[in-house]
């Protein structure tokens, strides 16, 4: 039976899996289809089905799996965060995934270096670099979800990157390891003799390529052509002309290898300035021509970014605010946003002068523009219209097609004729809606159009433009297919020629030295198969319009609570897309593992809409699912009908469950109703952190006249919770409130049948809209009929119910509690700030709410010293899924106790559900961030 027989192969993962589970230090192994599918696809338009699925929590691991994957010739790829845009980080054979125990990071010498490995998102680094004034040079726009291991493997640079700041130039040092097992610490004096004495003929080879090389006049001309230019098609064989240390040249060629020479297991950076005074403009021309003219002026200028977007962009982003008025625009329009950068704020200005005296010159030409400020929110708006431009594309593209974005670069002085090369090319193809944009200073050009895979026909179209585009950007113009992206799978089959043959056999003989057996992502740089980029295409079926817009880029993943506790929001979509294609057993199985990966664990609270290109609300979509999975309760509508009466129901519970708390100790409570949950699926479980019941709802009587009043909304969460019984302060927050509110010139006032009332989103969460639409609505009505002639403000104390009463659409001013207390109470209460340090947690819902800023600085106002734990966007407590599924809330903050400081105390938040998670995951009490201004303003 051949080799290549599915049962030998088969057979052949399943002993993989084996060995890899005989380990004594074991990293998980998955074979079950739904993880596996799960992992099909990345942010490519491609996908490939893995036989395994590998995640290694540490070195050891990764050595280990690439040991017996040598030994058995079985192929592996290493993925990271998966944001690939060219289908270098998905495997029919065995995916290797980093865990979250990646993420350790070291600032060396007062921020000059910073140490990383793989795990770490780079915006992480960033913000550890920032009190020193230093960054990493990458800067990818997917800075906020890949990761350093990723960044490193693809070369990724970035808006302000240029070709001097990404990875290749600013690699200190690294660890990695060969496709057998190697490990090599470029840093370490003992790893690298080691290395040395064992690897003698690769490091020879390394050598002996690099004077040959630099031997052919013709071939080194060539390459420092080539990398004059963003590059990353190909492997670097810039580490042959630019080193002769054979060391350096291998660490240099594992830069921008995508995972097909070995795995970077972590890396030193040297870092960047990170000038703290900056401006922005935005600049419109008449003609392409004109534009592209000036920036080759602009090059040699103070500049730190120069964003070229052309009259499609422009279009696609009309409605944006800040944009300029573009409704009479010429055809062959195009604009420019350019950021300049110092660090003081005279040599700013004389930046600017520099930049504004090259535009003078084009004066006539200049249609619209925004002058240079550095209003902050300003210029965020701009930059968010440049940022924009891809997700326009998404949003509107039809079902079924993907979103397919390329990126090529000219050499500057030929930046307008590659423009309009590609707007002919994408005329005479058909494809209407592309769009051009991109970093103009290193003729970098990012192209976005929408694309159909599903007949012949479309398959043909696209790869007669491909073959198009191949020719003329890298025969024509002598630029390069692949500036920033990685080659990846879709442009594999054009690196020969773009490169040449001289050049394309160096990288194959560098594959055979580093990669013999061939089992580190085949088909990925290079791949004999002509037609590689045509192959192995993702089908996006229609499954419902919330998600049919996604473009699995998973920017999301980043954000979410049960990232590897279960499924991510992308994950949740793929998988949906992929089981319209199975049947029978697998689908079965398929649907069983969906039920609680994708459904039951989803904690709905929507953070990912606030990562999406395109703005998409996976938990909406899980809501659906949740309502059409069964109907609606009977005790569900009861608790409607009856709020006060299940309110007072579930004081009593929480009471009942305190005296058993106190009479048996938590565990026994603990244990009782893990059992009674045999019984009884929907009873929650019981843990430390349970609160009390809370007493009725009594405001103090007013001690001052002539007080502004406000209407004040409890929230449920707080008429039923009691405060934390840990807490230094027992009392409930409308007591705490009123006498806050009463020292800054307010009044509260509550409404009638209080109650009775909810924000409806006890019911929302579950799916049920109509429910929930109707408290909501008669929560609203009933705060409109409290006021007097006069509109008031009104005011709730929990966050979740802002944001759910803020979608009613209430015709008066709301808000959350930190809002008013940041806005309207603290300009008129005297501080005394604290001087031990607090830790804060800012809510998902506050993110949602775009207050989070608010809430942070009330914090900072009261405290010398505020924590703001990292990675920790959301606590998974997601209502009451925090006594339902406890495991989601403890996966989500899993690293809090770590980070507490020493000496620290008390935590705070905005929400009491969240707190009571909080609470029992960090062993701090946690409260409202109102008891902290109570004690500071007294």
């Amino acid at each position: 039976m051949s080799n290549h027989h599915p049962a030998v192969l088969q057979q052949k993962y399943r002993d993989f899996q084996l060995l890899l589970e005989a380990l004594s230090d074991a990293p998980d192994v998955f074979a079950d289809l739904p993880r596996r599918m799960a992992y099909s696809g990345d942010a490519s338009f491609y996908y490939l089905l893995p036989q395994l699925v590998v995640r290694a929590h540490n070195l050891q691991q990764v050595v280990a799996v690439l040991q017996r994957a040598s030994e058995m010739q079985i192929a592996v790829t290493f993925r990271a965060a998966g944001t690939s845009l060219s289908g270098q980080a998905i495997s029919d054979s065995v995916l290797l995934l980093l865990s979250d125990h990646w993420q350790a990071a070291r600032v060396i010498d007062d921020g000059a270096k910073i140490w990383l490995q793989a795990g770490v998102i780079g915006a992480k680094a960033n913000q550890l670099l920032q009190p020193y004034g230093r960054k990493i040079g990458p800067d990818p726009a997917s800075i906020n979800s890949c990761k350093v291991g990723g960044i490193a493997a693809n070369n990724a640079s970035g808006m302000c990157c240029g070709v001097k700041h990404n990875s290749y130039h600013t690699v200190q040092d690294m660890t990695l390891v060969l496709a057998d097992g190697t490990v090599l610490d470029t840093s370490c004096p003992k790893s690298v003799a080691d290395f040395q004495l064992r690897n003698r003929q690769l490091l020879d080879a390394l050598q002996a390529l690099a004077a040959e090389v630099n031997a052919n006049e013709a071939l080194q001309n060539r390459i420092r052509h080539k990398y004059r230019l963003k590059n990353t098609t190909g492997y670097g064989l810039n580490a042959l002309v630019d080193y002769t240390n054979p060391l350096d040249i291998l660490k240099h060629l594992m830069i921008g290898s995508e995972g097909t020479l070995g795995f970077i297991a972590d890396i030193t950076y040297q870092t960047v300035p990170q000038d703290p005074y900056r401006a922005t403009g935005f600049f419109v021309f008449d003609s392409l021509q004109a534009c592209c003219e000036s920036v080759s002026l602009l090059s040699s200028c103070p500049v730190e970014a120069v964003e070229l977007l052309d009259f499609r962009a422009l279009q696609s982003v009309a409605d944006k605010p800040g944009m300029p008025d573009i409704a009479s625009l010429p055809a062959n329009a195009a604009a420019l946003l350019i950021e300049v950068a110092a660090t003081t704020e005279e040599l700013l200005q004389q930046h600017i002068k520099a930049v504004n005296n090259v535009l003078s010159a084009y004066r006539p030409s200049l249609v619209a523009e925004v002058v240079f400020s550095r209003d902050a929110s300003r210029n965020a708006a701009l930059w968010n219209i440049r940022k924009g431009t891809f997700p326009a594309v998404g949003a509107v593209r039809a079902t079924g097609t993907t979103v397919i974005i390329e990126d090529v670069a000219f050499p500057i002085e030929r930046l307008a004729e590659g423009v309009a090369a590609l707007q002919r090319l994408f005329s005479r193809y058909g494809y209407d809606e592309a769009i051009i944009f991109g970093h103009a200073l290193e003729g970098n050009l990012h192209f976005v159009f929408t694309q159909a895979f599903d007949t012949g026909q479309q398959k043909q179209r696209y790869a007669d433009f491909m073959a198009e585009v191949s020719q003329m950007v890298a025969v024509d113009f002598q630029g390069s297919l692949k500036a920033e992206h990685g080659t990846g799978r879709n442009m594999a089959p054009f690196v020969a020629l773009e490169w040449g043959d001289d050049a394309y056999q160096i990288m194959r003989r560098i594959k055979q030295l580093f990669d013999p057996l061939g089992i580190l992502n085949p088909g990925v740089i290079l791949n004999t198969d002509a037609n590689a980029h045509l192959a192995n295409l993702k089908m996006l079926p229609a499954v419902d319009g919330i998600i049919d817009k996604c473009i699995e880029c998973g920017f999301c993943e980043a954000v979410c609570p049960s990232q590897e506790f279960s499924l991510t929001p992308r994950q949740r979509i793929a998988m949906q897309r992929q089981m319209q294609a199975l049947a029978g057993t697998e689908l079965t199985e398929a649907r069983a593992a969906y039920q609680h990966a994708g459904i039951d664990s989803c904690a709905a609270t929507g953070l990912c809409a606030s990562r999406c290109p395109v703005g998409i609300n996976t938990g909406d979509y899980i809501k659906t699912l949740r309502a059409a999975a069964k109907p609606v309760p009977k005790v569900a509508v009861w608790a409607a009908n009856h709020f006060s009466a299940a309110s007072q129901l579930a004081r009593f519970a929480l009471n009942s469950a305190g005296v058993a708390r106190n009479m048996l100790g938590v565990a026994a409570v603990g244990a009782a109703s893990r059992g009674l949950r045999r019984f009884a699926p929907a009873l929650p479980y019981y843990y430390g952190a349970w609160p009390s019941g809370a007493s009725k709802v009594k405001l103090p009587a007013a001690t001052a006249s002539q007080l502004t009043p406000v209407l004040y909304f409890p929230s449920c969460a707080n008429r039923i919770f009691s405060p934390d019984r840990q807490a230094a302060d027992p009392r409930d927050i409308p007591t705490v409130l009123s006498i806050v509110l009463q020292r800054a010139g307010f009044q509260l006032l509550v409404p009638d049948k209080l109650n009775d009332l909810c924000c409806g989103q006890p019911w929302d969460s579950k799916g049920w809209r109509e429910l929930a639409e109707r408290k909501r609505s008669q929560t609203i009505q009933q705060l409109q009929q409290a006021m007097p002639a006069k509109p008031l403000m009104v005011i709730t104390d929990a966050a979740p119910c802002a944001l759910q009463l803020q979608a009613g659409q209430p015709d008066f001013e709301l808000f959350e509690l930190a809002e008013f207390l940041y806005q309207k109470a603290l300009p008129a209460l005297t501080i005394n700030k604290q001087t031990e340090p607090v830790v804060l947690h800012v809510t998902c819902s506050t993110q949602r709410r775009g207050s989070a800023d608010q809430l942070v600085a009330l914090t900072k106002a009261c405290a010398e010293q505020v924590v703001i734990p990292a990675d920790i966007d959301c606590c998974g407590f997601a209502g009451d899924k925090g006594f339902t599924l406890p495991g989601l809330n403890a996966h989500a903050l899993r690293t809090l106790k770590q980070q507490i400081p020493s000496g620290c105390q008390r935590g705070y938040s905005n929400s009491r559900t969240c707190e009571i998670g909080l609470t029992e995951h960090s062993g701090l009490p946690y409260q409202s961030i109102l008891y902290l201004l109570e004690e500071v303003s007294r």
